[in-house]
């Protein structure tokens, strides 16, 4: 039977939008949202304009009407001023000489002001914005009262139309443009926030990383000790701080080890390396500091002790460190020789205690190895 192996296909990466991708897309919107808002405005200003004109048609209308209902009394007023026995006639008998003088100049007075407000209605229809139905071409007399009252009702009509047609467009991109802003304003809020997500997340990247370089640049990176830049940063800080109490510095070598090397390799060098940081750091408090100096030289930083003996116990615990680690990996080449040397009372400057340590330790060398020995202490004044 044929067996059919499906191919691994590794799995997808999750795709995160990028920063400049977010902002090139709000940046669009926002754009977009800006000139359509904008457009919206220069539309609400344009209705607001026909408003304030359909408002002035209306009150034009209005008196006009006002104009036609005065000459409409006006000439009732004259044909009630007429001499008894006269017939009614016509809309002319308006300028029959026996008419009374006075009624007949105030109806002729009310259609002229009459024929003002139509042509001043007719003249502003006629400069509308939109165009507009104009009024019937007639004149304002009064055979004509019955057709002028139903123009300017048309009229009137007609304008209050398109009011509130304007009024509901108005309306309509007021939402609009609320509901443009909203969204805008939703864009913008979003963007902000991806930026500061962002911002945030490689602020902690970089913080991360910023934390790795400062402990690569002050850590071994075979045993994870602190090196020698933390070690003399520690020196320095006791010394400026003026810490009250003594601190010791153990300077430790390891005798053999080039052997180790040399026999079985360097792999097996640096593991025995790694095994003795392990065993110098578990031996020491947890105020106290072991680094690697380099190669096969550590140091020990013991702060507060009591007395030189208490040093030599800590140097002691060290040399059976390395033998204790010789002794698991059987190899029987290794051991340690340690100088010691204090501050400021065997050495003044906090600065030649890793000297001054060094020293001590290689008269250790020469005197047979695997052991502990002070610095001299200082000739007291004559």
């Amino acid at each position: 039977m044929k067996r059919t192996v499906t191919p691994h296909r590794p799995p997808s990466a999750r795709w995160r939008p990028q920063p400049s991708a977010v902002g090139a897309v709000a940046l669009a919107c926002l754009v977009t949202g800006l000139l359509y808002v904008a457009v919206q405005v220069k539309a609400l200003y344009a209705d607001h304009f026909q408003q304030r004109y359909a408002s002035l048609v209306l009150e034009a209308v209005a008196r006009a009407d006002n104009a036609r209902l005065a000459a409409s009394f006006a000439r009732r007023a004259a044909r009630a001023a007429r001499p008894p026995g006269r017939a009614a006639s016509s809309a002319a008998s308006s300028a029959d000489p026996n008419i009374n003088a006075n009624a007949n100049a105030n109806y002729q007075q009310a259609l002229d002001q009459l024929k003002a407000r139509v042509a001043e209605l007719d003249a502003l229809i006629g400069s509308s914005p939109i165009p507009a139905p104009r009024l019937p071409q007639n004149d304002a007399t009064a055979a004509s009262f019955d057709d002028l009252q139903h123009a300017l009702a048309v009229t009137a009509e007609y304008w209050h139309a398109r009011t509130d047609a304007i009024s509901a467009d108005v309306r309509r991109r007021t939402l609009r443009v609320a509901s443009v802003l909203a969204v805008l304003t939703v864009v913008v809020a979003g963007a902000l926030l991806a930026a500061l997500v962002v911002f945030a997340r490689r602020h902690r990247r970089l913080a991360g990383l910023t934390y790795e370089f400062r402990h690569a640049a002050q850590h071994d990176a075979m045993t994870g000790l602190p090196n020698r830049q933390q070690l003399l940063a520690r020196l320095d800080q006791i010394a400026v701080s003026g810490a009250p109490g003594k601190c010791g510095l153990l300077y430790v070598d390891l005798d053999g080890f080039k052997q180790v090397n040399d026999t079985h390799g360097h792999s097996v060098g640096d593991a025995f390396l790694v095994a003795v940081a392990q065993r110098f750091r578990q031996s020491l408090r947890p105020g106290d500091l072991v680094a690697r100096m380099g190669g096969d030289e550590f140091a020990a930083l013991v702060l507060g002790f009591g007395s030189d003996t208490e040093l030599a116990a800590i140097a002691t615990r060290l040399m059976n460190c390395v033998g204790d680690a010789d002794a698991q990996m059987g190899l029987g080449l290794v051991r340690a020789s340690v100088g010691i040397a204090t501050f400021p009372d065997r050495v003044a400057d906090h600065r030649l205690l890793v000297a001054a340590a060094d020293d001590a330790m290689y008269d250790v060398k020469r005197h047979g190895k695997n052991g502990y020995a002070f610095v001299s202490r200082p000739a007291p004044p004559a």
